[in-house]
């Protein structure tokens, strides 16, 4: 997820809104009483040809109108929050149960596949924003139950670690696709990764690890609304290691020793941004820069995979006192403003950033291992413009899934013993 060289056009509204037809749930009041909403630019993207298909060809294409009946039988907000809560906890359940092999495929689709929790999610927000339900709803609650169907349905809610001596406690995040407007049928190996590798147990050298993963939106909007800290916050004090994952560079993986506070202002999934510092809390005393406390020397000596993977100390700075962007191959120097950091000014980096800015106000700096990892790119097999999947695609997502499980065994590994 490094800030991409070429921008993407946005959509045109016009035809979007042509194609698109949301079902919404049933009668309301009079329109001018509704807080009901049009789709969003990313929920409009449902209606190409592309997500019908991976949404068909896993079964997840059920799952919206289900939600849509489901929400038309409640007869309050506190139903609809208890549908909401309920139904996005058993999206997020679905796609891991699928990935890890648990219950019927539901189609032809490879079981590796991240696209189809990322397709249903939308296809559920999508309702619930039309939905004008019997009993009123204004725009303030509306909002909270999308909020409400994000977090569950991004295994947000659902990290719990079992307790014991000895059983190290590890927290992935991934995300969802992008830049989807180049091509929609893509897929992102680090939500891939967050599926395939939650509630899972990795047996590494220092004994058993329990991993719990979580996965994080395309959208400025929600980092701004401080998504990462209000997910994070109440594990990091209780776990022994974290990395956000998110995709990067063809043919490589990366441990990014510096995230910066600068955003490039790249497009999102909602095809918004705008170049600025990130905005945290308490800004006065945010720094320009935060590091990576993750074995970084340890993961890259190992032999994980296919892939080489690097230790990448590079940013983008303004010298202290100067004007200018300057690129810098070993980390930025004293006093400077950051542009970039080692993975590039866009949602990975702000991800990484506000993880270890976290983690270090929070005082673990120097006791919690944590940082972010960049997977390859994911790319579909020679001459593949069209389909939405091949078999040299699918080899490569479940290269970089095995590959990250080892870079997170060899991270556990190296960094001494659980916490009791």
């Amino acid at each position: 997820m490094i800030s991409p060289r070429v921008r993407i056009g946005v959509l045109g509204l016009a035809l979007l809104t042509a194609l698109s037809s949301p079902a919404t749930a049933t009668a309301a009041g009079p329109a001018a009483h509704s807080s009901a909403a049009p789709p969003t630019v990313e929920e409009l993207r449902l209606d190409g040809a592309a997500p019908q298909e991976i949404l068909r060809r896993s079964g997840f294409d059920r799952v919206a109108p289900a939600f849509a009946r489901a929400l038309d039988r409640a007869r309050s907000y506190a139903q609809a929050r208890r549908v909401v809560q309920r139904e996005g906890s058993a999206l997020w359940r679905r796609a891991v149960d699928r990935v890890q092999g648990r219950g019927p495929a539901g189609g032809d689709l490879s079981r590796d596949d991240d696209r189809p929790l990322y397709w249903a999610r939308l296809g559920m927000t999508r309702e619930l924003r039309g939905w004008e339900p019997r009993f009123g709803l204004d725009a303030e609650r509306r909002a909270r139950l999308i909020d409400v169907l994000e977090q569950t349905s991004r295994g947000q809610t659902a990290i719990r670690y079992p307790h014991g001596k000895g059983l190290k406690r590890v927290l992935v995040t991934g995300f969802d696709p992008f830049t989807l407007d180049r091509d929609i049928r893509i897929s992102n190996p680090s939500g891939a990764v967050a599926l395939a590798l939650d509630g899972t147990v990795i047996e590494t050298a220092s004994g058993p690890a329990r991993v719990e993963t979580a996965v994080f939106p395309v959208r400025w909007r929600d980092f701004t609304d401080g998504t990462v800290e209000r997910a994070l916050r109440p594990h990091l004090p209780k776990i022994d290691l974290f990395t956000t994952v998110s995709q990067g560079r063809v043919g490589r993986i990366d441990v990014e020793r510096t995230n910066g506070a600068w955003r490039g202002g790249f497009g999102d999934n909602e095809n918004t941004g705008r170049p600025e510092i990130v905005p945290v809390s308490d800004p006065a005393s945010q720094p320009q820069w935060t590091s990576t406390t993750l074995p970084y020397a340890a993961i890259v000596a190992a032999e994980t995979g296919r892939f080489p993977v690097y230790d990448n100390t590079t940013v983008t700075e303004i010298p202290a006192g100067g004007t200018e962007k300057v690129d810098r191959p070993d980390g930025p120097t004293p006093g400077s403003t950051a542009r970039a950091g080692g993975g590039g000014d866009y949602l990975s980096n702000e991800i990484a950033y506000r993880a270890t800015l976290l983690r270090d106000r929070l005082g673990l700096h120097d006791t919690l291992p944590g940082g972010h990892v960049h997977t390859p790119v994911l790319e579909f097999g020679a001459g593949n413009t069209t389909e939405v999947t091949d078999p040299r695609f699918v080899r490569n997502r479940l290269d970089i899934v095995a590959q990250v499980r080892s870079v997170v065994s060899v991270a556990v590994s190296a960094s001494g013993r659980a916490r009791d």
